[in-house]
Parts: structure tokens; C-alpha cells; sequence
């Protein structure tokens, strides 16, 4: 599923009551993928150099941004949460404290480096209108090769899958769309239950838990005594009963059952993100197709257009 949509609709893993800390999916997901501290300081450095006069304005800014500076004869950054400090000089051959410097005083320029051939279909290369391309002839003959490769790809996959028409390619990208707009809004109705039923079950095991406790209390001959020394337990019963209430839940559900419901529709959700997960692949690969086609397509009517200029 879309980190966009998981963010809007809280989507989150793990089963409540099972030990699970119940993450949400942007944390399941950097797990899944690694965290690169290296890369976030990265990412920081050639925001914030094209924006300072100075190495040391440099690091007044990332300070700012809350990294932690150690000065010494190689300048180290630790991003909050990490654990240990980073080098500058770990980070290649444009981050040490000598390239920074020059860097930012514009007399170097960040090194270009040809991008790594993906699988499968990616989108051709505009070298035309490309700032790397510019900067790098060895880029732009990467780019050149790339976009052979890439349209050989192209006509290959149109010819795989029986597309014969521009018309066919798009009706078949707007079904695919179509479904995966299906999917994920089944993925939001399973996220949504998921999410009621976690409050339900956290309801239903304080009342249960604290219910000895308020029994004890209501049957107190000091009840204010008593309330003043198991006040938290109290509070939590009578909070659990409101929102059970306010549920419209007259009789306590089985706890066992609530947790065995839960579990089914967690491994419901995890068949759909998978199922969500395929189709979006698939709309994202038709979709570079149609944009590598428009390219093709674009490029053919060029020589045209120049000679109906030439009349």
C-alpha cells in the first residue's frame, strides 16, 4: 500500500494483546528496508550547501536541524536517535571537510555517477533537457545506451502482452487503475475494523481486569478511602465502561473470540496488502510503458515538425 495512504488512514501491524507492539506501517516498513544514517546526512549536506557561505555556517544550519556536531581533526555528525557519530570523510569523496569547503566556495561540483540498470522497463532519459547529462559526457552516453536498451524493452513487453493499439494501452492502464482503486479501498474498510476492534479489545480487557477492583469499591463502607488507594484502577474501569457504553455494547463480548477475530482479519489485511502491492507494480509498470510509447511517439514527429518549420 501507498506510504501516502497508509499515513492518511493510520494503517498499522501486529495483533494488540499478543505481545505485538503494534507498529504503524511507516515503522514496519523502515525496518523492512533499513535505516541509512549515513544516507539521511547525505541527503542533509547537498540541501544545506547550495544555502551557506561557510563550512562552518555548514554546521551551524545542521545543528539546527538537531545533529549533534564533534568537532577534531574529522568532523563527525550524529543524527538524533543514532547512536554513533558519522565522519564526513565516510561519507565518499564529496563530503570530506576539503570538498565541502569547495563545495560550497563553488569550485567543485558533486560527481555524477551513471545510475545502476534497473530489471525489467524503466523510463527513457530526456538527455536533451538533462542538468547530468550537461555536467557529464560520460553520463550522457550512459543515457544514450539506456535508452536503447529501454525502448527495445518497450516494443518487447507491448508485443509479450498482445498490445497492438496506443487505445489498447491505455484502456488496460485505466482497468488496472480501477482495481487497485478497489483494493486499496478494501485495505482502508480492513484497516479501519482492525483499528475499532484494537480499541474494543483494549476496552473489554481493562473492564475485565479492574472490574474485581471496582466491585471491591462499590461495596466499600469508606468508598472515598478506598477510591484514594486504588484510584488508577478505578479510573481505568470506569472510563472502559463509558466507551463499552458509548459502543453500544450492552453485553461484554468473549475476549478469546475478539482476539481470535482480530487475528483473521490482520491475515486478511496481509493478503490484500500483497495483492495491493502487485497491482501497483503492475500500474506503475504500464504507466512507464505509456510514458516511454509518448516519448517514442514525441521523438518520431520531431523530423516533421521541423521541415513543416522549414516551409
Amino acid at each position: 500500500m501507498s506510504d501516502k495512504l497508509c499515513r492518511e488512514n493510520g494503517l498499522s501491524v501486529g495483533v494488540p494483546g499478543k505481545g505485538s507492539k503494534g507498529k504503524s506501517y511507516a515503522e514496519y516498513q523502515a525496518e523492512k528496508t533499513g535505516t541509512s544514517w549515513k544516507g539521511k546526512l547525505k541527503t542533509a549536506l547537498d540541501a544545506l550547501i547550495p544555502q551557506v557561505s561557510s563550512f562552518e555556517e555548514l554546521l551551524t544550519r545542521l545543528q539546527a536541524a538537531g545533529y549533534e556536531i564533534k568537532p577534531g581533526k574529522y568532523v563527525s555528525c550524529r543524527a538524533p536517535g543514532q547512536e554513533r557519530f558519522t565522519r564526513l570523510k565516510t561519507l565518499g569523496a564529496d563530503y570530506t571537510e576539503e570538498a565541502i569547503r569547495e563545495r560550497i566556495a563553488g569550485r567543485r561540483t558533486k560527481a555524477v555517477k551513471a545510475p545502476r540498470e534497473q530489471r525489467g522497463v524503466s523510463l527513457l532519459i530526456d538527455i536533451e533537457n538533462s542538468i547530468k547529462a550537461a555536467q557529464s559526457k560520460g553520463y550522457e552516453q550512459w543515457a544514450k545506451i539506456h535508452n536503447l536498451k529501454q525502448a527495445a524493452k518497450t516494443m518487447n513487453f507491448l508485443t509479450e502482452h498482445k498490445i497492438e493499439q496506443y487505445a489498447d494501452l491505455v484502456s488496460r492502464i485505466e482497468e488496472m487503475a480501477a482495481e487497485s482503486g478497489q483494493a486499496a479501498d478494501a485495505l482502508k474498510n480492513a484497516e479501519k475494523r482492525l483499528a475499532e476492534m484494537a480499541v474494543l479489545i483494549k476496552n473489554v480487557s481493562t473492564y475485565q481486569k479492574t472490574k474485581p477492583v471496582y466491585d471491591a469499591y462499590r461495596k466499600a463502607r469508606n468508598r472515598e478511602k478506598y477510591r484514594a488507594r486504588q484510584e488508577q484502577a478505578i479510573i481505568l474501569h470506569e472510563a472502559a465502561a463509558r466507551s463499552l457504553k458509548a459502543a453500544g455494547i450492552a453485553k461484554l463480548p468473549n475476549l478469546a473470540a475478539l482476539q481470535s477475530e482480530y487475528e483473521a482479519l490482520q491475515a486478511q489485511k496481509e493478503a490484500l496488502y500483497a495483492d495491493y502491492g502487485k497491482l501497483k507494480k503492475k500500474v506503475r509498470e504500464y504507466d512507464i510503458i505509456k510514458q516511454n510509447i509518448d516519448s517514442i511517439l514525441q521523438a518520431d514527429r520531431q523530423p516533421e515538425r521541423e521541415k513543416e518549420t522549414e516551409r
